[in-house]
């Protein structure tokens, strides 16, 4: 069996009344992503963790900022597309560990849904999904509540 690891992390500044989207899921939030698609750093940082694992590039090689065919796109999509070209290449997901640094809102209400989101798309059950949420204790661009950021890993098998 070939085991591939890759790891994926991504930044999204935040703004007043843009939507957040985490892990497939709308946080309820008076700021969200600004991003050429719908700004879900999560699936952004996941898809990198994904393709790394591959070495086939990161999410804006495959999905340019620059195209109007990816603006305000659903990132599950992207998703969707990125573990298609997986599967093409032989691989399927093992597990998804996702960490995500926003000092505001919680988004301990929100995790199990993301796990429940993301897992039917990578094409395993909730429980290789490992989604992880935490602060920066008010330091640096998270804690001044200017941004999020979001790391990934992922293993894929080829059996």
């Amino acid at each position: 069996m070939d085991i591939r690891i890759g790891n994926g992390y991504d930044v999204h500044a935040l703004a007043p009344g843009l939507p957040m989207w985490l892990g497939g899921v709308q946080i309820p939030s008076e700021t969200g992503f600004v991003a050429h698609s719908d700004g879900d750093v999560a699936i952004h940082a996941l898809c990198d963790a994904l393709l790394g694992a591959l070495a086939l590039g990161d999410i804006g090689h495959l999905f340019p900022d620059t195209s109007d065919e990816w603006k305000g796109v659903d990132s599950k999509l992207l998703l969707e597309k990125v573990v298609a070209l997986i599967h093409e290449k032989g691989y399927r997901v093992g597990n998804a560990d996702i960490t995500i640094a926003l000092q505001r809102p919680k988004l301990a209400p929100h995790i199990q849904a993301m796990r429940e989101t993301l897992a039917p798309i990578l094409g395993v059950s909730a429980d290789r999904v490992s989604v992880k949420a935490t602060t920066t204790e008010r330091l640096g661009f998270v804690g001044r509540c200017e941004g999020c950021e979001v790391w990934a890993s992922a293993v894929l098998l080829q059996p």
